[in-house]
């Protein structure tokens, strides 16, 4: 995905973001009460810094395994660079990736990889611990179902390259070239994901998956304590991820607004009331996905910065 690309449709959500708030704010003031949140965001920050270090070990790992080891610091700040454009349609800004690991000898197809089989064990993990709250037995069916879903739509394309190779040379008949290069790159992405499957690297990937997402989880669960709202630790553990499911169902960029929604619904089951609910539902995505944004946008500029060095130091010799 073109960086320029990217950046317009971070613009847009951002810009339908801050709309989405100033008409929360107009029902509830959540704004005045935004302050409050200023001494508890540093600590959220730096668990969800931690869960990215973690994810990104398993990146690494997935990556190594594959037979394509980079720099680690480097690396990471490749994997970092993904997050500033996590707020766009089915998170394809982070393969904005691309761009700084190719130098590093890792081709196209496997970045793409390694980012649908990331997504593929995140969906588990997080249906995993999003079990931990739900009771109802259709909302359980309907999260089950959505996960189970698009795991088999995967592992089928994955096992069937010939129907990707198929639709390229169906699409290069009306000379539609860039679709059908399109279809050959995710074709060589999704076979590429069977490298991982086997049962030492999904124990890995699962492993590191959980204690990412349960930092993360956890997050909410001080963040609730710090408003004063009292609720059993495993159904606070498991809200968000719940919420983020129903992001990720509603196939909006990032989940922007129906993840906040379903966080004050959840709540509201509580009997939290929709102001505190909203604020801790903007206080968690302030601390996550926005941070995530940040932190991306720092790597990105310190990897355009580090890049501008080199072809300097080059262009001297």
């Amino acid at each position: 995905m073109k960086v320029r690309h990217a950046l317009v449709s971070l613009g847009l959500i951002t810009g339908f973001y801050l709309i989405a708030l100033i008409w929360v704010d107009s029902k509830n003031h959540v704004f005045v009460e935004l302050p409050k949140l200023i001494p508890v965001l540093p600590i959220l920050m730096g668990l969800a810094l931690v869960s990215y270090l973690v994810r990104y070990l398993r990146w690494y790992w997935l990556l190594c395994r594959a037979e394509y080891k980079t720099k680690f610091s480097l690396g990471f700040l490749a994997y970092l660079s993904g997050f500033a454009f996590t707020a766009t349609p089915g998170k394809v800004g982070e393969l904005v990736r691309i761009r700084y690991l190719t130098p590093q000898g890792v081709p196209p197809w496997q970045v793409l990889a390694a980012f649908v089989y990331e997504r593929a064990v995140d969906l588990i993990v997080v249906l995993l611990l999003a079990t931990l709250a739900i009771r109802d037995k259709d909302l359980f069916a309907f999260a089950v179902g959505f996960v189970a879903v698009f795991l088999a739509i995967l592992v089928f394309a994955a096992f069937s390259p010939s129907l990707l190779t198929k639709a390229s040379a169906y699409v290069r008949l009306y000379q539609l070239k860039k679709l059908a290069r399109i279809c050959l790159i995710v074709r060589d992405a999704l076979s590429g994901c069977r490298i991982w499957a086997t049962a030492g690297d999904s124990l890995v990937s699962m492993i590191l998956g959980i204690l990412a997402w349960s930092l993360t989880s956890y997050c909410f669960v001080l963040l609730l304590r710090y408003l004063g709202v009292s609720l059993p630790t495993m159904s606070a553990m498991a809200i968000y991820p719940l919420a983020m499911l129903a992001g990720a169902a509603s196939m909006l960029p990032g989940g922007v607004g129906t993840t906040e929604v379903t966080l004050v619904a959840l709540l509201s089951l509580f009997d939290v009331p929709v102001g505190i609910s909203a604020l801790a539902a903007i206080g968690i995505r302030f601390a996550s996905m926005w941070f995530a944004v940040l932190c991306g946008f720092v790597a990105l500029i310190s990897l355009e910065f580090l890049g501008s060095n080199r072809r300097c130091s080059c262009s001297r010799f």
